[in-house]
């Protein structure tokens, strides 16, 4: 049996529930908008230590007033991984997970090994952001049901999980992601948001005009791009085996080198489908 434990850890004043599981180089998961630690729950990785957490508002933390822009979550993120001496950590999120961890490296480098974001809540197009204060106004006024209608999800665990986030958190999360003015969930500030990281970065796309975008961007050597082609929003658990064999293939390819500040051009996809490469990137 590996040992485990589950408790609530305090981070800037709130206690965070978290699972804390294995022993090994620790991968921290972090769930996407409106979900909370069970979305990693079909996922095996052995030989690594693995902190899943419920962010603040979510599943069994607690609800405040504010504090849900993706700064907000990275902050607590950080301080818990100070709390626990875990970093640095291989910090993967899903959605808005992906733009936490993304963050998260960002605010402490020194924090984060390296990033995974599983079609992470940056880089939307001018169609998408034309939206963003549409679907803001409807979660204010509608909360979780509008979330649910956006998202389009009928039925299952998701979609319970998003029905019991409170309204207020997901409508201050979405323009903390996408509306305010430090938000870098579309194209042109993700571009120069993103340039800033020093860490190399996985990341796994569903569609090739996403997966194309994340290519152009300028991203530390050893940044891959994977394109699952036919998946939906939510890749890891449509394939959970492939992306533990991902994660676990791509960390062992990142040698010293590749670990370095380098900078490159973009990044190489393939896979699934990967293309490229281009300067920074790698191919398998």
């Amino acid at each position: 049996m590996l040992p485990s434990m589950a408790a609530n850890v305090e981070a800037r004043g709130v206690p965070i529930w978290l699972s804390d599981t294995g022993t090994g180089d620790p991968l921290l998961l972090v769930h996407g908008w409106g979900g909370d630690s069970r979305a990693w729950s079909g996922l095996r990785f052995e030989g690594h230590r693995v902190i899943t957490v419920d962010l603040r508002g979510h599943g069994r933390s607690p609800v405040l007033r504010h504090g849900y822009r993706p700064a907000d979550y990275a902050a607590d993120l950080a301080m818990l991984v100070d709390r626990m001496n875990l970093g640095p950590v291989v910090a993967v999120g899903h959605s808005m997970g992906g733009q936490i961890v993304a963050e998260l490296a960002l605010q402490r480098p020194d924090l984060v090994a390296a990033v995974v974001a599983i079609d992470p809540a940056y880089g939307a197009d001018e169609a998408e952001a034309a939206t963003f204060e549409q679907r803001l106004t409807a979660l204010r006024n509608d909360g979780p049901e509008a979330a649910v209608r956006q998202l389009g999800l009928s039925a299952g665990a998701i979609r319970d999980q998003l029905l019991a986030t409170p309204g207020h958190v997901l409508a201050e999360s979405y323009a903390g992601m996408y509306t305010d003015p430090d938000a870098f969930g579309a194209r042109p500030a993700a571009v120069t948001r993103l340039a800033g990281l020093t860490q190399p970065l996985l990341c796994i796309r569903p569609t090739p005009e996403m997966a194309a975008w994340d290519i152009g961007l300028s991203l530390p050597y050893g940044s891959r791009v994977v394109l699952w082609n036919g998946c939906g929003h939510f890749l890891h658990h449509e394939r959970p085996a492939q992306f533990v064999n991902l994660i676990e293939s791509w960390l062992t390819s990142l040698a010293p080198t590749h670990c370095s500040h380098q900078k490159g051009g973009g990044s190489g996809v393939s896979g699934s489908s990967e293309m490229g490469p281009r300067a920074g990137g790698t191919v398998v």
